[in-house]
């Protein structure tokens, strides 16, 4: 213990070094290696893939060279972490694993220098591959991907590689043809909750339940975004509601929508303008927001078919344009035109 304005001095008797045998040290290493494998094995069950053949490449020691991609958020660097772990020992992890994400650079020369070096040379004390786990490969440029095409043939023998990425199209088919490739989708709320409430346990935080039910909902199944939103306002407001989690994140409360709906529906062109124009201002609404939550109010709404098309067709327009960088005012008044014709043509099919 420290005390302020004292210099305390502690006699430290050193025990003599005990000795381990290895056989112990082995049992250690593989009791932590199959409670690492278990929390893997979770981990894919929970994103719909089977264990089984993961669990067969581990077990025999011939992991093939993977493709995992898939929304952010989802885990698909967890689960190749976890491989690793299983894989090798603490004291081998650094001389048999390379890991490289999108803060390094991602040219052919990373290709040609520290990956195909690391690849191409051999453990003199360790059996076995090495692993090169490349996070966020859609980022590589084509030519550093062709070059790993040739990289990842020559030197298969010795090395093992991990491509991690969020959309599959931006990696070249030759190199899709060399990896098994897992996707992984966005968690379900079934996954998410109980991960969410663990968390709130562990981190003794005030949540209602409606504010999880508006993490789940604003994080679209992306756990590090809810986990983000959960510390956010947590720490702007300590109690996690839904008003909060929508004020924290400045996204349009279900009672704000209603009301901009009522409003474009039921009171004129320049009263439903100004109301609206003063919410957006007085709680920093984007209109793109609020053009997604209205475009499901709209589904609900019991329009006549005839009527609904065309003002989707509209919603999808204003959607277009505001993609493109228009100005919001003008979106808006083409949104609320939209909804005084639908409501005219309501009034004249009836």
């Amino acid at each position: 213990m420290w005390h302020k304005g004292k210099s305390t001095q502690v006699k430290v008797h050193l025990k003599a070094p005990v000795a381990v045998d290895k056989s112990t040290l082995e049992k250690v290493h593989l009791k932590a290696s199959a409670a690492v494998h278990e929390v893997m094995l979770e981990h894919l069950k929970a994103c719909g893939h089977s264990p089984a053949p993961v669990q067969r490449f581990i077990s025999e020691d011939r992991l093939p060279h993977l493709l995992l991609y898939g929304p952010p958020g989802t885990g698909k660097t967890s689960p190749i972490l976890a491989c690793a772990k299983q894989l090798y020992r603490e004291r081998e992890f650094g001389s048999m694993v390379l890991e490289l994400n999108a803060s390094d650079d991602r040219g052919i020369d990373i290709v040609r220098g520290p990956i195909l070096s690391f690849a191409s040379t051999r453990t003199i004390f360790k059996k076995g591959f090495k692993l090169v786990i490349l996070d966020e490969a859609d980022a590589m440029t084509q030519d550093a991907q062709n070059a790993l095409r040739r990289v990842i043939e020559k030197f298969t023998e010795n090395t093992r590689f991990c491509l991690i990425c969020n959309y599959l199209s931006k990696i070249i088919p030759a190199l899709q043809s060399r990896c098994t490739r897992f996707r992984f989708g966005p968690l379900t709320p079934e996954l998410m909750v109980p991960r969410l409430q663990h968390v709130i346990q562990e981190e003794g935080v005030d949540v209602t339940e409606d504010g999880i039910k508006a993490l789940v909902t604003l994080s679209n199944g992306d756990m590090r975004r809810a986990l983000n939103i959960l510390q956010s306002t947590t720490m702007a407001f300590g109690k996690v509601t839904e008003e909060n989690v929508y004020t924290c994140t400045g996204h349009p409360l279900k009672s704000d929508i209603a009301n901009i709906l009522d409003w474009m529906l039921n009171q004129d062109f320049s009263t439903a303008y100004r109301k609206i124009m003063e919410l957006k201002t007085l709680k920093g609404l984007a209109l793109q927001d609020i053009l997604t939550e209205i475009h499901l109010f709209v589904h609900r709404v019991d329009f006549p078919p005839s009527v609904r098309i065309q003002l989707l067709i509209k919603m999808a327009d204003i959607e277009y344009r505001l993609a493109a960088g228009t100005s919001e005012k003008i979106q808006l008044s083409s949104l609320i035109a939209a909804f005084q014709v639908t409501r005219d043509l309501i009034v004249a099919e009836a």
